[in-house]
């Protein structure tokens, strides 16, 4: 038995000449993902709402919508993922004794440089960059990871500033 291995999307590009005052006539080339039926993809927008949810549970859900594999068409070297818009982010729950024990590391790259920011402070301070760092972690470490990242928004409360996207409201964690 052969199994047919066919790309679920790839990159289309459009070259067309376009005039400048400067350098005179140019090529310019237009590239986009498409499905294998020649489609564009969708991006969609999800609005999910942090209050009262485990960090980690959230944080994989969020990913995998990220990295697009919740669709047919998912594949693994193209970015298909969706936009994510996390509300209430302050209000993320952290079980057990994780709020007094779990520690935040940073260095600077001096020696002795560690710096340590407890659960407590960080959720205080910056609740957003707990969830970006928790989803962060758990996306590939390869290039595509830092534009997925760019597809995950962050707020502290229930006021975000993409509703002219209509973002759809999902409920991840039950």
């Amino acid at each position: 038995m052969t199994i047919q291995k066919t790309p679920f999307c790839r990159m289309k590009s459009d070259k067309k000449i376009v005039s400048t005052k400067r350098k005179g006539d140019i090529e310019k080339i237009n590239r986009s993902i498409v499905k294998a039926d020649g489609t564009p993809l969708e991006k969609k927008w999800y609005l999910v709402d942090a209050k009262g949810v485990p960090l980690g549970r959230l944080a994989s859900r969020i990913a995998v919508i990220l990295m697009g594999k919740h669709k047919p068409y998912y594949t693994p070297n193209v970015d298909v993922g969706d936009f994510v818009v996390v509300i209430n982010s302050s209000e993320v729950l952290l079980t057990g004794n994780k709020l007094s024990d779990k520690f935040y590391y940073s260095h600077s790259g001096y020696p002795g440089g560690i710096k340590s920011v407890p659960a407590s402070q960080m959720r205080k301070k910056h609740p957003e960059k707990m969830i970006k760092l928790a989803v962060r972690r758990m996306l590939p470490k390869n290039t595509l990871a830092h534009r997925m990242l760019k597809k995950l928004k962050v707020y502290a409360g229930p006021e975000h500033k993409h509703s002219a996207q209509k973002p759809e409201p999902i409920e991840l964690v039950r």
